[in-house]
């Protein structure tokens, strides 16, 4: 096959491939983005893309297709975007097209796609960035010839080689700066980049001015200088605003686009989630998630809730159970009874909450924001003053006064303000980053400091979520060897847990070992079945005068042999014990909210000193406590880790999740711990602490910087080079200063020999 052709032996297997892909049309419809003229563009990744004639080829099959408006192949990202009139045709036949021709496509996901704005603004700094610092450093080489004594015709061919630099890098790397002053005063107000703006074009067009007439002196370097460290500012606060995926897009993703919904004769229809209504029957395969609220009706299954109530143990589905859209279907297949439409989900009712608890929290401002709203006109104000001022004083000698204010503008310039906030921010995300702590959002940090309430979530944060054995009755080398038979035949996390129990050994060879979704595991071992699974169904080819209440979990059983139960508990996350105990030490209050029975959930509460506890809490329950905590002036840290934490975790002031989480739980937090120990709350908080107080220490040193500095620029006693060399200089200050991040130990309280709290993991049975 070559690159711009098919392989007409594998053309059927292609549209064979192709109509698999794409059987979903109607989901596929859900993925094209609705265009103003009626049409709807998908864009579809096509790897085998090779060539202009790769290029030909498609847009000639593609683009006189009935129904295809626009058909258009980008070469350096292998991408084929058409429009389609969505009453003539589809992304089907589109696919099904390509992969006749010799190029297999997939459709790519337009959320994606708008990734790329933010991907051009990073790329745009960047350059700009370079550019600049090549500029100032070329000019500064210039520059340091002519202070050094070169005169005359070697200083003007200096300071016109300088221009020829300076111009067109002060025109392509101030572009940022530009364009959003440009769009402040079209709005009518002013912001940080007008004086910024202001003082780089007054700066390149007097220097512009001197070179041209043969002036003793330019100041290029300072315009170029006083962009490259405004650029570093500027991105590092870009890289800080940033965040990789917003928690209701990752939700979004997370649910199903549509079902298989149950017809007459035992066959079944896709459908989109839109178009499924209360009454439906709809089928849920093993591996599905749950795509719609529902009453099982038929089949059995294990069906995993974590995403639903943060509990990892998986749940029998029988006839009768109702279950949640996101619930996990992990055995068998089942058929629901839709109770919900879609929009009323519970997947649905969680992405509403949290985009709620999101407008709520609203948009945190920084202190250097604040600051820069009264910054800048007051430093027009006072570059207009002394511009007033010198041509009175100097009997209206322009030239002077104008670079007595240039000089004012450039050595008051707000660039140590704009970097005290986001130069510790970066360095505080390294610092977190070597404790294994991610940050997604540098204002976080600000936050984290001022929290004074922590809640924590129970499953899969204060424990680790994974089920293990407490206590196991089975002791017996048979029975020893035929359960380890039954659990190894299992994917169940109850008979991994079991497994990772007995530990290894020899396996008892059965005969048809088969599992029964939501009940266990059976099979035949010397003529006498043997059962693994739940106690009741267990407990009906056991000894029924040697049937025991088990605590809980598991049972095993020989035929006509005694129960014998294993009680399933989790562990403790390390740390646990030790951030508890320091969080209070600090004076702060710890709380615990779990979707788990209130047994438990006491017992776990008691065994870390928190006293004020909840169990059986709904994703409701716990954006509801919160939200009080919250009118009631307290700045609450949630750390937590599953979908149901989700709502709470973006209502909360500040919030943490371990890595380990779901990935919207993750998603929706501040922080994210990649490490087990629970340890990470308490150092991440340390940090925060530390790099509020260089942050009030940055604006300290950047108000006494500018109470020194205007002044003396205002009396004429600085030229616009001194103005640019000390404003680089109350930069270097801010840096170094943010610098002491780097150093020091993470948590800010560090108990004594007598207080030290035992950080080995411990062991929590989870069943009464």
């Amino acid at each position: 096959m070559t690159c711009c052709g098919g392989n007409i032996a594998a053309d059927g297997a292609e549209s064979a491939k192709a109509a698999h892909d794409f059987a979903r049309a109607e989901e596929l419809l859900h993925a094209g983005r609705s265009r103003d003229d009626g049409t709807v563009e998908y864009v579809f990744s096509v790897p085998d893309i090779h060539c202009g004639a790769c290029i030909s080829s498609i847009e000639r099959t593609i683009g006189p297709m009935h129904g295809v408006r626009h058909a258009r192949v980008n070469l350096s990202l292998k991408r084929v975007t058409v429009h389609l009139d969505p009453d003539e045709t589809g992304p089907v036949e589109v696919a099904t097209a390509l992969s006749t021709l010799g190029f297999p496509a997939q459709p790519v996901d337009l959320g994606d796609l708008d990734d790329l704005e933010r991907k051009r603004t990073d790329s745009e700094l960047l350059k700009s960035l370079a550019v600049a610092g090549f500029a100032s450093a070329n000019i500064m080489l210039l520059s340091v010839s002519v202070w050094s004594g070169a005169d005359g015709a070697t200083r003007d061919l200096f300071h016109l080689i300088s221009a020829l630099i300076a111009i067109p890098a002060v025109a392509y790397a101030g572009r940022v700066f530009f364009r959003s002053a440009w769009t402040a005063l079209s709005a009518g107000r002013v912001n940080m980049d007008v004086p910024i703006s202001l003082a780089i074009m007054l700066a390149t067009g007097m220097s512009l001015f001197e070179a041209m007439t043969g002036g003793p002196k330019t100041y290029f370097e300072a315009a170029t200088m006083l962009l490259f460290f405004l650029l570093i500012g500027r991105y590092l606060d870009q890289r800080m605003r940033e965040r990789v995926r917003t928690a209701v897009v990752q939700l979004s993703r997370l649910a199903a686009k549509g079902a298989n919904v149950a017809l007459e004769g035992g066959e079944t229809r896709y459908m989109p989630l839109d178009e499924i209504e209360p009454g439906m029957t709809v089928r849920v395969f093993a591996g599905e998630r749950v795509p719609i609220d529902g009453t099982v009706i038929a089949g059995r299954s294990d069906v995993d809730r974590s995403l639903v109530t943060g509990e990892s143990m998986p749940v029998a589905a029988r006839t009768g159970v109702a279950l949640e859209a996101g619930a996990m279907n992990l055995t068998g297949a089942i058929d629901l009874k839709v109770t919900n439409a879609a929009d009323r989900s519970f997947l649905a009712e969680v992405r509403a909450m949290m985009e709620a608890a999101e407008n709520g929290r609203g948009a945190y401002v920084r202190a250097a924001d604040r600051a820069a709203r009264l910054y800048a006109p007051f430093v027009h104000s006072l570059a207009a003053i002394a511009f007033a001022v010198w041509m009175v004083i100097t009997g209206g000698d322009w030239h002077t006064s104008l670079y007595i204010a240039i000089a004012l503008l450039i050595i008051t310039c707000p660039c140590a303000l704009g970097l005290a906030v986001p130069v510790v921010h970066v360095i505080g995300a390294s610092r977190l980053f070597e404790n294994g702590i991610l940050m997604k959002d540098g204002a976080a940090l600000e936050r984290l400091a001022e929290a004074d309430t922590v809640v924590f979530d129970k499953t899969g944060t204060l424990t680790t979520g994974t089920p293990t054995v407490t206590a196991c009755a089975i002791d017996d080398e048979t029975e020893t060897r035929i359960a380890r038979a039954l659990a190894a035949s299992s994917g169940h996390p109850a008979s991994r847990a079991l497994m990772r129990h007995l530990g290894t050994g020899a396996l008892d060879r059965g005969e048809n070992v088969t599992e029964s979704p939501g009940l266990g595991v059976e099979g035949v071992f010397d003529g006498r079945r043997a059962r693994l699974g739940r106690m009741g169904w267990v407990a009906a080819i056991a000894d029924a005068s040697a049937v025991s209440e088990a605590d809980g979990g598991l049972a095993f059983a020989i035929e006509n042999a005694p129960v014998r139960s294993v009680t399933l508990g989790e562990d403790i996350r390390a740390g646990a014990r030790a951030t508890i105990a320091d969080l209070q030490n600090a004076g702060l209050e710890t709380r615990m909210l779990s979707g788990d029975a209130p047994g438990p959930v006491e017992r776990l509460a008691r065994g870390l000193a928190i006293d004020t506890w909840h169990a059986e809490q709904t994703p409701a329950d716990k954006i509801g406590h919160v939200a009080a905590l919250a009118e009631a002036g307290r700045k609450v840290l949630f750390v937590g880790d599953g979908i149901n934490d989700a709502p709470a975790l973006a209502a909360g002031h500040v919030s943490m999740a371990p890595s380990s989480g779901s990935d919207v739980g993750r998603t929706a937090a501040d922080f994210v711990f990649t490490r087990d120990s629970l340890e990470a709350v308490t150092a991440a908080r340390g940090i925060a602490l530390r790099a509020q107080s260089l942050v009030r220490q940055n604006f300290a040193l950047a108000a006494l910087y500018n109470v020194i500095a205007v002044p003396i620029a205002m009396a004429g006693l600085v030229t616009p080079l001194v103005a640019a060399i000390a404003m680089s200089a109350s930069s270097i200050v801010v840096v170094m200063n943010s610098m002491r991040l780097t150093r020091g130990a993470p948590t800010p309280d560090t108990p004594t020999a007598g207080q030290a709290m035992p950080t080995a993991t411990a062991r929590l049975e989870a069943a009464e």
